[in-house]
């Protein structure tokens, strides 16, 4: 296990996390985790190869420790400037790296860092456009950092301290701490950059939710192929820690799919509670009627991925293209996505079926009484109360919404809803109207693992 990690003084990350912890950038809590050097890889490509995909014209600014590392990557990112406004590359001198500064690409620069500048110790990525933002930033671990298990002999074993998100509001404060960082080495690269975000922040913002779908799938597809490669390499040469690094490769899969459901709520200012609160009621009506561990797991999960069902259609045609195995049943994007990880195809299905009417009538399957699966029928009553009282308390006491929307989901009772799914929320609501709360604290995207586990039965019970 890794203790907790100090940030170094001076470097971007703590700069971005002690601006964040004043209130300067969004209030969304930061989900730091530890990485490993395949998975930061795999990551950074989808990321970076989404631009490639799209006519986005993003600001690109990469930390790469050291110069040989960009050296590595120098090819992609000739690629990445020809549909780029502007790109930075920090990392300390060395042979070849200083030789870049005269680069045929005018947009690219390159900033030779001191071997004592903290950032030198750092891995980050960061795009900013209109309509795509990403980012990643991360420090690698101290030696002091590995405690008893002691520093890594194999370099895919380094790890990595720190986070990575969609969030447009983070990106750009740390684009502009960047910038304010290359300002002490070039100030000419400073003001260019400076010039190309104002442009940046003063087009029009579009939907940043639109394709994140189609980028979403890349990212679940390139920590595929690295888990591939991975087993690849540990057939000829296995090494100490391979399954914490296939562990690894996983969890950020889950938090690939949990960061694009937290955007749809950030950028929904009418409902941005929306996951967090579906997913409390889900597992709030789970206990009233005795479910199983491992079906509350997955319920609650479910929960916090439900709006994933309703992004754009767009990307369908990229998106079967990343599926393996045809789906039973007819799925909108978000669903469709989802498929895109086996772990998650359990859930896939509870989110594709939420939609379904107890009488038949529902899409996209028409499937009715216990034909749609329990959890199902669960999510798509709790996403439709709590949004609906999201909507009358804007207008009404929070207890008057209560008793409004709860009114609305009994007159559906026996034609959309399970009649004993109904009786069950009147119970839930009855105990809100006397004080009971639902649990307010925002999901920690990076702890999402455990919510994986699953009974060993479960493909037979969802089909």
């Amino acid at each position: 296990m890794v203790r907790t990690v100090e940030m170094l003084k001076g470097s971007i990350l703590k700069k971005l996390v002690d601006s964040h912890g004043q209130g300067k950038t969004s209030k969304t809590p930061l989900n730091y985790g530890v990485y490993y050097k395949n998975t930061l890889i795999a990551l950074c490509h989808a990321l970076e190869d989404s631009i490639l995909e799209s006519e986005c014209q993003p600001v690109i600014v990469a930390a790469f420790q050291r110069g040989k590392w960009y050296l590595q990557e120098a090819e992609r990112y000739n690629d990445l400037a020809e549909k780029s406004r502007d790109i930075a590359i920090l990392a300390t001198a060395e042979a070849g790296f200083a030789d870049r500064t005269a680069s045929e690409n005018d947009n690219v620069s390159f900033v030779a860092l001191s071997p004592d500048d903290p950032v030198a110790q750092e891995w980050h990525l960061m795009i900013l456009s209109p309509n795509y933002t990403a980012m990643v930033m991360c420090q690698e671990l101290l030696p002091e950092d590995y405690g008893a298990e002691g520093v890594p002999e194999v370099d895919v074993e380094r790890k990595f301290y720190g986070f990575w998100t969609f969030e447009p509001e983070l990106v750009i404060e740390a684009v502009r701490l960047s910038i304010e960082h290359i300002g002490k080495y070039d100030e000419a690269v400073r003001e260019r950059l400076s010039v190309q975000v104002k442009e940046i922040e003063g087009e029009t913002q579009v939907d940043r939710t639109e394709d994140l779908s189609g980028i979403v799938s890349r990212v679940v597809d390139y920590l595929k192929t690295s888990h591939g490669d991975l087993e690849k390499q540990v057939d000829s040469t296995p090494f100490p820690h391979q399954t914490q690094l296939e562990r690894n490769i996983v969890s950020n899969k889950l938090q690939a799919f949990l960061r694009m459901a937290q955007l749809i709520d950030l950028t929904d200012t009418e409902n941005p509670m929306a996951a967090t609160e579906v997913s409390s009621l889900c597992e709030m009506m789970g206990q009233l009627l005795d479910l199983q561990a491992w079906q509350l797991k997955r319920l609650r999960l479910a929960g916090l991925l439900h709006r994933l069902d309703y992004l754009p259609g767009s990307n369908s045609e990229k998106l079967s293209a990343h599926n393996e195995e045809a789906p039973s049943c007819p799925l909108r994007t978000g669903a469709q996505v989802l498929r895109t990880m086996p772990q998650l195809r359990a859930v896939a299905k509870i989110v594709t079926h939420q939609t379904e009417c107890w009488d038949g009538s529902g899409q996209p399957a028409g499937l009715s009484y216990d034909g749609i699966p329990v959890e199902s029928r669960i999510l798509g009553l709790l996403a439709y109360f709590q949004g609906r009282v999201t909507q009358l308390s804007r207008h009404h006491s929070r207890e008057e919404a209560l008793s409004m929307a709860m009114s609305e989901c009994q007159g559906g009772s026996g034609s959309r809803w399970d009649p004993k799914l109904v009786e069950t929320l009147a119970l839930l609501v009855l105990g809100m109207q006397q004080g009971m709360t639902l649990p307010q604290e925002t999901f920690k995207i990076s702890s999402g693992m455990w919510l994986l586990d699953h009974h060993p039965d479960e493909s037979e019970v969802m089909g």
